[in-house]
């Protein structure tokens, strides 16, 4: 009883700096889901150890499957593998609180505050360095993949692909190279279990 309460305390502990790092991810990034990954890479997996940079591979492949943003559902697995329920509520919250607040205050005024030479300039600024933010978070999980035929051709294929398409203005969504991916990672499963069942068997009859 003592060491469940003690456990208990302990992911609690964890509560405020969880919603605290996070609150600070969706105040100070801009730019979306996206560029958010690297910020959430360092933060959770560099500097606090919350989760591993391979478990995080993970987490951002499956929250770019799955219905809503990738930083809600990053948040939102990260604050349940940390403190449970409440850990994924306060992430959750604290990653969509800021962004929600000033996106409502400029939806009040957007029209003046397009207007101004200054604001207009900032946010093409901000537009070049959120895509070195985004161009910067591919590199560094490109670096992290598996030096595996399967992972590299799937990578060159999928950038190959999408180049022609903006080459050539083609409309394809990327929703279907997403599941073209997740097909063809789960027939590469399927073929090597067999393989390796036939092994077995084989082994299993010269014995």
């Amino acid at each position: 009883m003592k060491e469940n309460q003690s456990q208990n305390s302990g992911k609690f502990k964890n509560l405020f700096p969880l919603a605290w790092v996070f609150f600070k991810i969706g105040l100070l990034t801009f730019g979306g889901g996206y560029a958010m990954i690297p910020i959430i890479q360092s933060e959770v997996s560099e500097k606090r150890k919350w989760i591993s940079e391979e478990e995080l591979m993970h987490v951002v492949t499956i929250a770019e499957s799955t219905p809503g943003p990738i930083a809600i559902n990053a948040a939102t697995y990260v604050g349940y593998n940390i403190c449970g329920f409440f850990g994924s509520l306060a992430a959750t919250v604290s990653v969509v609180l800021a962004p929600f607040t000033i996106i409502y205050l400029i939806s009040l005024f957007l029209e003046q505050f397009m207007k101004f030479t200054v604001v207009a300039n900032a946010f093409k600024g901000i537009q070049i360095a959120v895509a070195f933010l985004i161009l910067s978070a591919g590199i560094k999980f490109i670096k992290k993949l598996k030096k595996q035929a399967f992972p590299i051709i799937t990578v060159a294929l999928t950038i190959t692909v999408m180049l022609l398409l903006d080459i050539f203005a083609l409309s394809f969504s990327s929703v279907y190279l997403i599941l073209m991916g997740a097909f063809a990672g789960l027939m590469l499963t399927v073929v090597a279990r067999m393989q390796h069942k036939n092994k077995t068997d084989k082994e299993d009859e010269s014995k």
